[in-house]
């Protein structure tokens, strides 16, 4: 039997498409357009996973029948938490923020299926220490890449990792998938949806077969 569903990218985010392809996974990408704003009132590590569920969610009502992949970062720098800068200034302000300083980065990741009813949530924590980086080097980074579509406004994998000091943790959950833990829970929905699905074609020719004794006995 062939797979009746595809994996779905709830993101517009290339740096987790770059992940998905890396790992060989056959997707394509379905952008949510959902008010990404910070619930304050909820745990760090659930504020990431609320907005990744509300993401797959969204896509999910569209390809009931596909796996969906919600995934949301955030930026936590002495307990103030950081989503995507609104402009430039905002930009500025978390660098500063984070030049000289360890922060948190929290991934939050929804894995969903609506036809079956599979629900898989989980989050990655990774720690980040950052060099003191002058005002000039933060400037400098501002005009020369985008920032604004950056959880804590910068990207690991670009010029602003020349600051980095170490890091604790998964590399790719700073780039906004936790790979390992995400190719673990996608193994696990896959074969769960290949169960479904035997064991629905199992029972549907068994009904046919029935059906047809049923039929012959007839005559």
């Amino acid at each position: 039997m062939k797979n009746n569903y595809k994996i779905i990218l709830a993101s517009k985010s290339p740096r987790r498409a770059r992940v998905l392809e890396m790992i060989k996974v056959n997707f394509k990408v379905a952008p949510s357009k959902i008010n990404e704003e910070i619930n304050p009132k909820i745990e760090q590590n659930e504020i990431a996973i609320d907005i990744s569920k509300a993401k797959a969610r969204t896509i999910s009502n569209r390809y009931p029948n596909d796996i969906i992949i919600g995934a949301d970062t955030i930026v936590v720098s002495n307990e103030e938490i950081f989503g995507k800068p609104k402009d430039i200034n905002e930009s500025k302000k978390m660098l500063i923020a984070l030049s000289g300083n360890s922060h948190k980065v929290i991934t939050g990741v929804t894995i969903m299926n609506k036809r079956l009813g599979i629900v898989k949530t989980f989050s990655e924590m990774t720690e980040v220490f950052v060099k003191k980086i002058p005002t000039k080097k933060i400037d400098y980074y501002i005009n020369n890449f985008n920032t604004l579509d950056k959880a804590g406004s910068y990207g690991i994998q670009e010029w602003f990792s020349v600051w980095i000091k170490k890091i604790n943790g998964c590399y790719y959950n700073v780039m906004g998938l936790p790979v390992s833990k995400l190719y673990k829970h996608l193994v696990e929905t896959e074969d769960l949806m290949k169960w479904y699905s035997f064991n629905i074609y199992y029972k549907f020719t068994e009904l046919q077969k029935v059906a047809m004794v049923k039929v012959k006995s007839k005559y």
